[in-house]
């Protein structure tokens, strides 16, 4: 019952993350962001506590993707055995990477002081990690550690199986066992030993329908529920966002006016920066197309399926996907925009080639769905967008030349260990030169890493990022199509490239969101229906 209640705060909690990360401003505030703080550390907590259940008890709760154990053998092939190497070594690299932002914080080797405009220097140990802003890297460790334990925990929520789910395996395990018995079952017998291994492939495959052409699988239902709040949660977003826009009010969700960029066309939705709108929504967007593509071919093969475009409730998804692909560019971001367009035509490809046994009709009306995108778009926002992306040039990327020129200066300086986690708007100060705007985000959130963090710790993170990202291409986990893996890869990789020129990482509710999409890869396998 205990673990039970862990487990139901664990997803209420998730649930709550998604919704209020970016209708909180952005998480762009101190309260917000140590709301958020305090609330990864519960949910750390609770993630212990399961922990603790499983050990005092030995309760072993029936998860995606763990080995099978018939007649008492263990059954772990070498994929899975390299699949268990990832998980320990992407949390021996948390680990890590967490302990270098405490020793930057705990080895200071300044703080600043933004009243009085001044350094205060101490003395710290050159060959560890270090910081030039004591308070900022100890904010940083605090928001990182929280992050982390975020990651694990629903990690953890989300490869456990629902009470249908076990049911199922139940039956599964016992048609199982009712094979098994009648083969050999000596140990030193190899034919036992391919008896067991062949049953247990079985009992872990998902049930897949036997109609032409259907799905081999369709998302775990507590995925399922996760990606409903996120989809929902952004097309409702983009509406308020499109709404405040064509009302023309310069205060967020007609509550405040923000410190910075009071202009309304500069902000959109609850993000004082349009940018950081459009960059939260390119996240989400192409996540929700794959989901309705995954919910749309596991429709198609129930038994009264009939596979008409109108059916089912999932039919929500496209026109939200629809609002939060036009959205970047209502936005008149000029990166969103970019990025948006780019993106477009290659979620297209893989959904046509998802789609490719569909029937004409459905796949013109698919057609038709990404040409309302650029039509909607371009009624509501492409005149102020076609001028900016004109001036694109000539305002030198809203002067960030000289940032970029200021900050490689101060990564040639450090280049081993950086200047501290979250340290570049104190140390920046010292590099700017006389006449230019002091700037508190780098606008390159690439070269920033290497700024704060150095060589090392850049490719601390970059490691753990391949880490999740490879992670599908084994066995074992949730199960997840290759479209759907690919869209979400897609949205991805379009933040990553958008943080080529802006700073998207350095607000917390997409720091956090693509920390959610990380984890989600590291729960899916191409090869949990392998023998299907």
């Amino acid at each position: 019952m205990t673990y039970k209640v862990c487990d139901g705060l664990t997803e209420a909690l998730l649930y709550f993350s998604v919704i209020f990360t970016p209708w909180a401003f952005g998480t762009t505030q101190a309260w917000s962001v140590w709301t958020m703080n305090i609330i990864c550390y519960v949910l750390g907590g609770l993630l212990a506590a399961k922990w603790t259940i499983r050990w005092l008890t030995g309760y072993e709760p029936i998860r995606w993707g763990e080995e099978a154990v018939v007649e008492n053998f263990p059954i772990e092939d070498s994929g899975q055995r390299a699949v268990r190497w990832l998980t320990i070594s992407l949390a021996g690299l948390t680990v890590v990477i967490l302990a270098y932002c405490l020793t930057g914080a705990l080895n200071a080797r300044a703080t600043w002081f933004p009243l009085e405009n001044r350094f205060e220097y101490h003395d710290s140990i050159s060959w560890l990690p270090h910081s030039y802003d004591c308070p900022s890297t100890w904010n940083g460790f605090w928001q990182y550690l929280g992050l982390a334990l975020f990651f694990w925990s629903a990690r953890d929520w989300l490869l456990g199986k629902t009470a249908k789910e076990r049911r199922r395996s139940n039956v599964e395990d016992r048609t199982r066992d009712e094979d098994v018995v009648s083969r050999p079952r000596d140990p030193g017998n190899p034919e036992a030993r391919f008896a067991v291994s062949e049953a247990a492939a079985v009992s872990h495959a998902p049930r897949v329908s036997t109609r032409p052409g259907s799905p081999k699988w369709t998302l775990p239902a507590r995925l399922r529920r996760l990606l409903w709040f996120l989809c929902i949660n952004g097309a409702l977003l983009a509406l308020e966002g499109t709404l405040q826009r064509l009302d023309g009010t310069n205060k967020l969700l007609w509550l405040v006016v923000p410190r910075f960029n009071q202009t309304a066309e500069s902000q959109f939705g609850p993000y004082a920066y349009r940018s950081n709108g459009a960059q939260y929504l390119n996240l989400v967007w192409p996540v929700c197309l794959g989901f309705w593509l995954v919910l749309r071919k596991a429709s198609i093969r129930t038994p009264h399926g009939e596979g008409r475009i109108g059916e089912g409730s999932y039919m929500v998804l496209l026109p939200s996907a629809v609002l939060m692909a036009s959205a970047p560019m209502i936005s008149t971001s000029r990166g969103g925009a970019l990025i948006a367009l780019a993106v477009l035509p290659i979620a297209s490809a893989i959904v046509f080639f998802a789609a490719r046994r569909e029937r004409p009709l459905i796949r013109a009306g698919m057609l038709s769905l990404f040409l309302i995108i650029l039509g909607f778009s371009a009624y509501l926002g492409w005149k102020q967008l076609a001028d900016r992306l004109q001036n694109m040039f000539v305002d030198n990327l809203s002067n960030r030349a000289e940032i970029y020129r200021n900050s490689r200066a101060i990564a040639q300086q450090f280049p081993v260990f950086g200047t501290g986690a979250d340290s570049f708007a104190a140390i920046y100060k010292l590099y700017k030169e006389p006449g230019q705007t002091w700037e508190a985000y780098l606008h390159d959130d690439w070269l920033e890493l290497r700024v704060t963090f150095g060589w090392v710790g850049f490719s601390l993170i970059l490691i753990m990022l391949s880490v999740a990202l490879v992670r599908w291409l084994g066995p074992g986990g949730m199960p997840g199509s290759w479209d759907f893996v690919s869209l979400i890869w897609l949205a991805m990789a379009g933040c990553l490239l958008h943080a080529k020129f802006d700073f998207p990482f350095r607000i917390y509710s997409i720091q956090w969101l693509f920390i959610l999409l990380c984890c989600v890869l590291f729960c899916l396998s191409r090869k949990v229906a392998a023998r299907s």
